[in-house]
């Protein structure tokens, strides 16, 4: 997420740090090249002059001039801007006092509507609410299956209309039946075009007339750049979208639809994709989006991801290790299937503070890697896991031949791994207890 722009902006600003003192020559001179860097990502021409206007008043000013460390108040206000930028503080949902509340998800074809919906859906169950699903994107009966097939695999009831018929009796019904069911929120994915229509725009509207909504979130691509930001100021035109959820913002994407969107429309973005799965979906927090895209980290972002984590395992293992001070293969392979839940490596280090700079090797962040790792131990048997000490060259053999991995892996993981024990041992030695899953050193 906003890969290029951040290390190029890092690359910007780092020249500000390293300067004891700033005149306004200096000043003015930065924040061109900022002004390159938020044009080459693709930001709206108008959003970067107002964005650099702003914070060219502030780093004029007489505090930062004579500030001790000038370099990092320019830094501290670039950050502030962006996340004003972004919105003012977290956008919510609206939801509504008498369930359920009823959220339309409007876009167009191949920005990831449908999936979001379901996105919504598992995200909404997770934080306790009791969403339903309706299917009434009744052009295409792919999208009716689809919705019918992610609701099956999240276990979120969907009620479907028939493909070719009027949306607005089934999203109608689905209001009842969520009712009746005791849903408090109803998720409704809408009709798609390849551009937008008169015809959409239409039956929309109609939607829109029929259900009054409490939100309607518009499903923008992050990979359409500045056709994005056009798409969401005609939705936006037509039906005064409460917010928008931006979708495979974990591509290629430069970053500009992001930070341009509300600029032109004032609308917020509520969430973000970061992947395929129904998992990936995160709320918008300016702040902490700032934070990432200065390379600054995201802590809360992590504790989130955090949660994920089985709390009940993770206590038994540490009071395991540190207890008892012995620490096996299937303890590792317990820890390793934790820290997957928490998101890809390469998403994780984004969140820390400072990782960003490090260069770390790709292949080290390769989820595959850690696949190979647990067909290896996978392929070990029960006493072997327990007592690595017993893998003999034949026994080596035959769990490389078994994981379809070379031999020089599973000696690299045996290495790895007795490293890793002599590790916990001084571990139990300095901290006598409260180890988190962070002190495991993974992807070495």
């Amino acid at each position: 997420m906003f890969d290029e722009l951040s290390s190029k902006l890092d690359g910007v600003l780092g020249k500000f740090r390293q300067r004891g003192v700033l005149n306004e020559s200096m000043i003015k001179e930065g924040l061109r090249e900022v002004r390159r860097v938020l044009l080459e990502a693709d930001v709206n021409f108008k959003v970067t002059r107002e964005f650099l206007g702003r914070v060219q008043e502030r780093a004029l000013g007489e505090d930062v001039v004579k500030a001790v460390k000038p370099g990092q108040q320019i830094v501290k206000i670039v950050h502030d801007e962006l996340a004003a930028l972004m919105g003012e503080g977290r956008a919510t949902i609206a939801w509504s006092s008498k369930p359920p509340t009823v959220i339309m998800v409007v876009g167009l074809q191949g920005a990831g509507k449908t999936t979001s919906a379901a996105k919504l859906a598992y995200r909404f169950d997770r934080d306790g609410r009791k969403p339903m699903l309706a299917a009434c994107d009744l052009q295409r009966p792919a999208a009716i299956e689809q919705l019918r097939t992610l609701g099956g695999q999240i276990d979120i009831p969907v009620v479907a209309g028939e493909f070719g018929g009027d949306p607005v009796p089934t999203a109608k019904a689905a209001i009842e039946e969520a009712r009746a069911a005791g849903r408090n929120t109803l998720i409704v994915d809408t009709a798609g075009r390849l551009q937008i229509d008169d015809t959409l725009m239409d039956e929309l509207r109609r939607m829109k007339e029929a259900l009054q909504p409490h939100e309607i979130l518009l499903v923008a691509d992050a990979m359409t750049g500045q056709e994005a930001v056009r798409i969401a100021e005609g939705f936006d035109s037509a039906l005064d979208i409460t917010g928008v959820v931006m979708t495979k913002m974990d591509g290629d994407a430069r970053g500009g639809a992001a930070l341009s969107i509300r600029g032109v429309t004032g609308k917020p973005i509520k969430f973000i994709g970061t992947g395929e799965s129904v998992r990936d979906l995160d709320t918008a927090d300016p702040e902490r989006l700032a934070g990432r895209i200065l390379q600054m980290g995201d802590v809360i972002g992590l504790v989130e991801r955090a949660q994920a984590m089985d709390q009940e395992e993770q206590a038994k293992l540490e009071q395991k290790v540190l207890g008892k001070g012995k620490f096996t293969l299937e303890d590792f392979l317990t820890a390793m299937r934790q820290v997957q839940k928490m998101g890809p490596l390469d998403q994780l280090l984004k969140l820390i503070p400072g990782a960003g700079r490090l260069k770390i090797p790709a292949a080290n962040m390769d989820p595959k890697r850690m696949k190979h790792v647990e067909a290896i131990i996978l392929s070990m048997t029960p006493a072997e896991r327990q007592n690595p000490k017993l893998i003999n060259g034949s026994r080596r053999a035959r769990i490389a031949k078994g994981s379809g991995r070379p031999v020089a892996e599973v000696n690299r993981l045996l290495k790895q791994f007795k490293e890793m024990q002599q590790f916990m041992k001084r571990m139990k030695g300095m901290m006598g207890g409260g180890m988190g899953m962070g002190g495991l050193p993974f992807g070495r």
